[in-house]
């Protein structure tokens, strides 16, 4: 009788031990499945080819040069303007020395108020305007025109940005 009492045992044993697994397999799955769904651990992005900060985080402020064309982008309710700013600047001022204007204009995203939006856009837009007069542009050298369509498209970041151009007299 002790050799069927020890049969027993050992399908006991192994029981549990399939069972103990099935459960950590089947919480494994659900946890994995939570966690791919939330997104915590998204692709990582292209870096955008930059003139000087590239932003360190979605939110940071920045500034780029695109065929000839300087954009500031902004963090989140902020007008302060990126490191680099003068550098990416340079052929701007360049283009005004040799007699053509700078057309800065702001955009904003389509989050919050859009009065505010607007309010803040101008504000940046502003705010690279000084950083041009900085720079030694004059004045009237500078224009502010405001975009037909003020709200930018993509995402948030992108959005919330003011773009110089040079343009002839």
């Amino acid at each position: 009788m002790s050799f069927s009492s020890s049969d027993d045992d050992g399908q006991q044993r192994f029981a549990l031990g399939f069972l103990f697994a099935l459960i950590t397999l089947i919480v494994a799955t659900v946890v994995g499945v939570a966690v791919h769904k939330s997104g915590s651990a998204p692709a990582p992005k292209a870096a955008a080819p930059a003139v000087a900060a590239a932003p360190a985080a979605e939110d940071a402020a920045s500034v780029r040069v695109e065929n000839g064309v300087v954009k500031f982008f902004f963090a989140t309710a902020k007008a302060d303007l990126a490191a680099g700013a003068a550098e990416a600047l340079a052929d701007v001022v360049k283009g005004v020395a040799e007699g053509k204007k700078a057309v800065v204009s702001g955009f904003h995203d389509a989050t919050g108020d859009a009065a505010q939006n607007a309010e803040l856009a101008k504000s940046r837009a502003l705010a690279v305007a000084e950083a041009l007069k900085a720079l030694g542009v004059a004045e009237d050298r500078i224009e502010l025109k405001k975009p037909e369509q003020t709200e930018g498209s993509g995402s948030n970041a992108e959005a919330r940005r003011v773009e110089v151009a040079l343009s002839a007299s």
